[in-house]
């Protein structure tokens, strides 16, 4: 809607809004409005730029952003807003300290008169390629490996000597120092300083890293930085750093900036530690703490040895208290009755045997006597056999003058026959001769 400006009284000066800034004086000033709208339609020219500078606010609300970007040398800002359909577009991880190029467009409020500018787009700066560059080393290490928890080392309990790789001077030295002796105060450093950003940030962190590890008195290697530019800490991500970390010997732990920093060297270490105060306290165990657990365990510890102890006393009690062992005399006493009652059972036994066997052996013996030659000889009989043994039981064995030996019951004597017995008597005779 086109505004008109009235007709001017004679003698009058002329409305303020009706005023063009230019021809604005003493006696005609121009108004406010009039004043930034002129101003506005002048920066509205200006169309889109880009412009390169650190984020120094970021607040979000409803969905848009509100924020100030500040020159990266000279000490200059300018604040920002960037509408919800925007911010979508935008990468998520723009945050407070980021160094961003933005393509703008001037904006100036009449009613207020502040100046802002309207962003369209929002990148990384100065990171953007080493970012991607990044991102495609982060996935080769991968996959070789290098950030499986398998190969991690594990740190020592307590670290006789501790390697420390940082700036000189620095206050991550003095943080990882005074946090570790607060901990345990007989804690012992080895430190070897070296450049933590710029080009010689590389080749001396690997040159005190290789000191560090072929000395066998250090258990555990921090490499520690302070917070800073991202751009600070690209060193920290260089390949030739991180597999002299992979291939060293000694447990590393990677303390580089604070909790929002995440160098690639965080992945390879065999312990990321969020901060250098962080990493005095994950290497160092807490001596009050070590003693209150020494404590704790040297009870537990008595508690069950007194639970143990009570327990065999009760079952010593228990034992104690059976007959065999409160009167041991009467066992004794009713086996050894059983025993004497054995031995006379066992006696009997053997005497009963004994006289059967004496009996039947005298049977045996009465029955051999009867049946032996000797006492058929007893009763008168006699046995004639020849010089060589041979026992005559035919007359015709003996003819006529042959030299005969008689046996008799008591001993033997020499015979010769003599004639012809007669027929009656040459039979075998049931009566002695």
């Amino acid at each position: 809607m086109t505004r008109f400006a009235p007709d001017p009284v004679p003698g009058q000066a002329p409305p303020a809004d009706s005023v063009h800034p230019r021809e604005a004086t003493k006696d005609a000033p121009t108004s406010v409005a009039r004043f930034n709208e002129t101003i506005r339609a002048f920066v509205s020219g200006w169309g889109s730029v880009w412009v390169e500078g650190e984020i120094t606010s970021w607040n979000v609300r409803g969905g848009n952003v509100y924020g100030r970007l500040k020159d990266l040398t000279a000490d200059a800002s300018v604040g920002f807003r960037i509408w919800s359909s925007t911010v979508q577009r935008l990468p998520d991880d723009l945050k407070i300290g980021d160094r961003v190029i933005a393509s703008v467009k001037s904006d100036y409020f009449v009613k207020t008169g502040d100046f802002t500018v309207l962003v369209a787009a929002m990148r990384h700066t100065g990171l953007g390629d080493q970012l991607e560059r990044l991102e495609r080393l982060r996935a080769a290490l991968r996959a070789e490996g290098l950030f499986s928890p398998e190969r991690k080392k594990p740190l020592p309990f307590l670290p006789h000597v501790i390697g420390l790789i940082t700036g000189e001077r620095s206050d991550a030295e003095k943080d990882v120092h005074r946090n570790a002796e607060l901990r345990w105060p007989h804690v012992e450093f080895r430190t070897v300083h070296a450049a933590v950003q710029g080009d010689r940030c590389v080749p001396e962190t690997i040159a005190a890293l290789k000191t560090l590890d072929e000395d066998p008195d250090v258990d555990v290697i921090i490499i520690a930085r302070g917070g800073g530019d991202p751009q600070h800490l690209l060193g920290f991500s260089d390949e030739r750093l991180l597999r002299a970390v992979a291939a060293a010997s000694t447990p590393v732990v990677s303390a580089i900036g604070h909790e929002n920093d995440h160098p690639l060297l965080d992945d390879v270490a065999d312990l990321r530690a969020s901060t250098p105060t962080d990493a005095a306290k994950r290497v160092v165990p807490d001596v009050s703490e070590q003693r209150a657990l020494v404590r704790q365990l040297r009870s537990r510890l008595g508690s069950r040895l007194a639970m143990r102890v009570s327990h065999d006393i009760a079952q010593l009690e228990q034992l104690r208290s059976r007959p065999v062992l409160r009167t041991p005399e009467s066992t004794v006493e009713r086996r050894s009755h059983e025993v004497e009652l054995l031995a006379a059972r066992g006696r009997d036994t053997l005497e009963r045997r004994l006289a059967r066997a004496s009996r039947e052996t005298a049977e045996l013996r009465a029955s051999l006597r009867a049946l032996s030659p000797g006492a058929t000889l007893a009763r008168g009989y006699a046995i004639a056999h020849l010089s060589g043994g041979l026992i005559i039981r035919d007359a015709a064995q003996a003819p006529d003058g042959t030299d005969v030996v008689v046996t008799v019951g008591r001993g033997s004597f020499g015979a010769r026959s003599a004639g012809e017995v007669s027929e009656a008597t040459s039979g075998d005779a049931s009566e002695p001769a």
